[in-house]
């Protein structure tokens, strides 16, 4: 069914979206400098951390011998630095808003079936059968292990931050974005750490230290959720919802930029003789990874098209499906198996594919949008409509737009 021009223009202008031109394809949108180039940066900071390692390996040494406490396995210059990064995207997520998952549940529990059911599992095949099989003459084996140990830990968790710039390219519903990453922070408090323990111990020769894992998941995902929910209820209710998008999470931003930064700098650094000695490696380990996000992002698309949910769901939910927290799984990797451990280099190598890969399945998904009903058509078939529970802005700092998302005003 062909939808009009003028009723597409109709439609954004009853939905308080101002008018644009519009065409059947997706509208031109922009990254910021960051984001668009973040494998650079990433590779910049590999060739820095390396550098680093290198000319200066006593600090480096001290560096990575610093714990958050005795015996706890976290490297403490690290965790200060994902606590900057964790912290300023758990403040983005309205728990009160997974309520509305009741309305229109289909597209969000597609992609939870995707989330929680296939990814972590299909990863820990894919990790199995490239490093324990096709890899295995080019590494030792207990590098083996420790990179599908990496990659089960990359995929464990679904992105919590980054899929709000994927969702805003593909023209996604906000609303669906919104409830569906607050309700994967919540199930990622009760499944991440069993999943990691079963998958990697099932797909390699280690030993999750469990303790260890959940002191992980305490410090990295319980601790910043429930700061960021106190300080969104605390600072909306003293000084309202503009207030706390436009200048508190915003006065986050660059601090989070610097604190990834400055964390990969430090894994480069650790990692600096691996790197040197294994270049190769980090193809080896992307070969995988790169399968495993384009398959579960092409099964969850093809599930949304399959029960006709609409393309404003269908985007985002293909994106969430087949991109990965990659910020915890850094920390996880590390507190569990140190700095310059293999599992540590595996998520970082997931750090450094992760950009060019989802842009490509963005453009694919905006190519494609043809091949779902309009959102009005689907109605009851998996869009999440919350009327007053969010809005979407996109606003224009140095001509670069970004998204953000507030919760309802009071009444």
């Amino acid at each position: 069914m062909t939808v009009s021009h003028s009723r597409i223009r109709r439609d954004r202008i009853s939905a308080g979206r101002p008018e644009e031109a519009v065409t059947p394809t997706a509208p031109l949108k922009r990254l910021n400098v960051f984001e668009r180039y973040l494998s650079l940066w990433v590779a910049l900071c590999m060739i820095a951390g390396v550098l680093l390692g290198k000319l200066l390996p006593g600090l480096t040494d001290a560096l990575r011998h610093l714990e958050f406490a005795p015996g706890s396995q976290i490297n403490l210059p690290i965790a200060v630095l994902i606590w900057l990064m964790i912290y300023p995207m758990m403040l983005k997520i309205d728990l009160g808003s997974i309520l509305d998952v009741r309305r229109k549940p289909r597209g969000v529990l597609i992609t939870l079936f995707v989330n929680w059911m296939v990814k972590p599992f299909s990863m820990a095949f894919f990790a199995w059968a490239f490093f324990k099989h096709l890899w295995l003459p080019l590494i030792r084996e207990s590098l083996a292990d420790q990179y599908i140990a990496g990659t089960i830990i990359l995929a464990a968790a679904p992105c919590t931050a980054m899929v709000f710039v994927w969702s805003y390219l593909t023209d996604g519903d906000p609303a669906y974005t919104l409830v569906q990453v607050s309700l994967n922070d919540l199930i990622m408090l009760v499944l991440f750490a069993p999943i990691v323990t079963l998958l990697v111990a099932g797909a390699s020769n280690l030993t999750v230290p469990f303790r260890v894992l959940l002191d992980s998941v305490i410090a990295f995902i319980v601790i910043p959720l429930a700061l960021g929910s106190l300080s969104r209820t605390l600072l909306i209710r003293l000084k309202g919802a503009a207030w706390f998008q436009d200048t508190y999470v915003a006065f986050f931003h660059p601090i989070t930029v610097l604190a990834l930064l400055a964390t990969l700098v430090f894994i480069f650094a650790f990692q600096a003789d691996n790197i040197t000695a294994k270049f190769w490696h980090v193809v080896l380990i992307a070969v995988p990874i790169l399968i495993q996000v384009y398959f579960n992002a092409s099964l969850t698309y093809g599930l949304m098209r399959l029960f006709k949910v609409p393309h404003n769901v269908a985007a985002p939910g293909a994106l969430i499906g087949a991109s990965n927290f990659f910020e915890l799984a850094v920390a996880t990797a590390i507190a569990l198996f140190g700095p310059g451990s293999g599992a540590a280099l595996a998520t970082v190598v997931g750090v450094l594919v992760e950009v060019p890969v989802m842009l490509s399945v963005c453009a694919f998904c905006n190519r494609t949008r043809h091949w779902f009903p309009a959102p009005e058509e689907a109605h009851g078939m998996g869009g999440i409509a919350v009327e007053g529970t969010m809005r979407e802005t996109v606003q224009s700092s140095r001509g670069r737009p970004h998204v953000t998302f507030s919760p309802p005003m009071d009444q």
